[in-house]
C-alpha cells in the first residue's frame, strides 16, 4: 500500500508539471493581476503611534485575480515617502500567511519602520505603501501607491527585552558576562539600586555575551552608546524607561527599620548589590505598654529625592508563613500609621530586649521584599 501511495504522489507530480509547463518548459498559468485599488487607510491619514504592544493599523486592497481562478498572495511594502519601492524598508505578506487582501501592523512595527525612514523619536514624518500580488513568483506591484503620516511616541522604537548593568564604577565590575540583570518593572522599564564609585563608569547593556547594544544617561535622557558617571560614590536607584527616552535616578543616603508606635528607626547597614541588612540589630530602651507592645513596623528611606516609606503592598496580620508576606512597595506619604500596609512582628511579648536579624532587599534577582527574625 506504502509503494502504491508513493506512486500516485509521483505520478500527481508529472501530471502537475505537464499542466503548468508548456513545451518550451515554461512555467504556465501562474499569472496574476495587479491589485488596481487601495481601500485602507486613507490616503494622507495621520497616525499617532501608541506603544501599547496590541495597537495596529489596517490595511486593505482590492483583491488580485490569477490566471487560473486559484488563489492570490500578498505583500504589503512600506518605503519613505520618496523611495521607489525597490528596496522598501518593510514587505511582509498580508493577513492569513499572505492569503488575505489585508494587512495588520503593529504601532511597534511601524515606530521601527519610522526610525529606519529617518523619523526622529517624538516627530513627525510621512511614509508610503503599496502591495504586491503574485502566485508565489512574478510579483506584480499595485497600480496605486499612498502615503500615511506618522507621529512616533517619545522613547526607542527598539527596546531591548532585558537590560543589565556593568562598568568598572559597578559593583559587579567590568567584565560584561558579570553584568547584573535589573528589575523589569514592564516593557521597556528597568530599575536598580546599587553602589556606584566616582571616577569609574558605568553602562547599561541589552545583553551579557556578543556585541550586546550600549546605553548610557544624558541629562534624564538615555542615549544609545557612551558611559555614565556619578560625582559621588554612594548607593543609587536608576530608572531607565526606554518608552519616553527617560531616565530617573536618586542617591540612597539611608534605610531604617521604623516602629510604628515607638517611632523609633534604627539604620540598617548596606550589604551590597541592592541589599540592607543588619545581622545583630539589638532593640532596648522601650516603654513598657504602647512602645514596646505595639508590634507593627515598616521602612523608611533618605534619598536624594526626598524621604519615602517602604510598606506591604496589602497586609495587617502576623507572619503567615508565606514568602509573599514579606513583599513590600515604595509609598511617598510618609506617616505614623498606614492601615493595611504593615508588618507585625512574629515576637508575643514585645520589641524589648531582643537581638533580631534585619534584611532588606532591592536586589533585582527577585521581589522586593524583606525579612525580620529573632535571634
Amino acid at each position: 500500500m506504502k509503494a502504491i501511495l508513493i506512486k500516485l504522489t509521483i505520478i500527481s507530480s508529472f501530471l502537475l508539471a505537464f499542466i503548468a509547463c508548456s513545451e518550451d518548459g515554461k512555467v504556465r498559468h501562474l499569472d496574476v493581476t495587479a491589485v488596481q485599488t487601495l481601500y485602507e487607510p486613507d490616503n494622507g491619514k495621520d497616525v499617532i503611534l501608541e506603544s501599547s504592544a496590541s495597537a495596529s493599523l489596517y490595511f486593505a486592497w482590492e483583491a488580485a485575480k490569477a490566471e487560473d481562478s486559484g488563489m492570490v498572495l500578498y505583500e504589503i511594502a512600506i518605503d519613505k515617502v520618496d523611495g521607489d519601492f525597490s528596496n522598501p524598508l518593510y514587505r511582509e505578506a498580508s493577513d492569513n500567511n499572505g492569503g488575505a487582501n489585508s494587512a495588520t501592523v503593529l504601532h511597534k512595527q511601524l515606530n521601527v519602520i519610522a526610525e529606519a525612514a529617518g523619523i526622529g523619536s517624538g516627530q513627525q514624518g510621512t511614509l508610503k505603501w503599496t502591495v504586491y500580488s503574485s502566485k508565489g513568483i512574478n510579483s506584480k506591484k499595485a497600480e496605486e501607491e499612498r502615503t500615511f503620516t506618522v507621529t512616533r511616541p517619545e522613547g526607542f522604537a527598539d527596546i531591548p527585552e532585558q537590560l543589565y548593568i556593568t562598568g568598572n564604577a559597578t559593583e559587579v565590575g567590568n567584565d560584561l558576562e558579570n553584568a547584573m540583570s535589573m528589575r523589569k518593572v514592564t516593557e521597556g522599564e528597568f530599575e536598580i539600586y546599587m553602589e556606584l564609585t566616582a571616577g569609574e563608569t558605568f553602562r547599561f547593556v541589552s545583553g551579557t555575551a556578543g556585541e550586546p547594544t550600549e546605553y548610557s544617561v544624558n541629562g534624564e535622557k538615555v542615549v544609545i552608546g557612551g558611559t555614565s558617571s556619578v560625582s559621588e560614590t554612594g548607593i543609587y536607584m536608576y530608572y531607565v524607561d526606554f518608552n519616553s527616552s527617560s531616565v530617573t535616578t536618586k542617591k540612597v543616603n539611608a534605610v531604617k527599620l521604623f516602629l510604628c508606635w515607638a517611632q523609633k528607626e534604627y539604620k540598617l547597614p548596606y550589604k551590597g548589590l541592592g541589599i540592607w541588612e543588619d545581622a545583630n540589630l539589638t532593640i532596648t530602651g522601650l516603654e513598657e505598654g504602647g512602645d514596646n507592645d505595639d508590634d507593627r513596623y515598616k521602612f523608611r528611606m533618605e534619598s536624594s529625592a526626598g524621604e519615602t516609606e517602604w510598606r506591604s503592598p496589602s497586609n495587617d496580620s502576623k507572619p503567615t508563613g508565606n514568602a509573599s508576606y514579606y513583599y513590600m512597595v515604595e509609598k511617598t506619604n510618609v506617616e505614623q500609621w498606614t492601615d493595611n500596609e504593615v508588618w507585625k512582628s512574629p515576637s508575643t511579648t514585645g520589641w524589648n530586649n531582643k537581638t533580631y536579624e534585619v534584611t532588606f532587599s532591592l536586589n533585582p534577582q527577585s521581589a522586593y521584599t524583606h525579612n525580620l527574625v529573632i535571634k
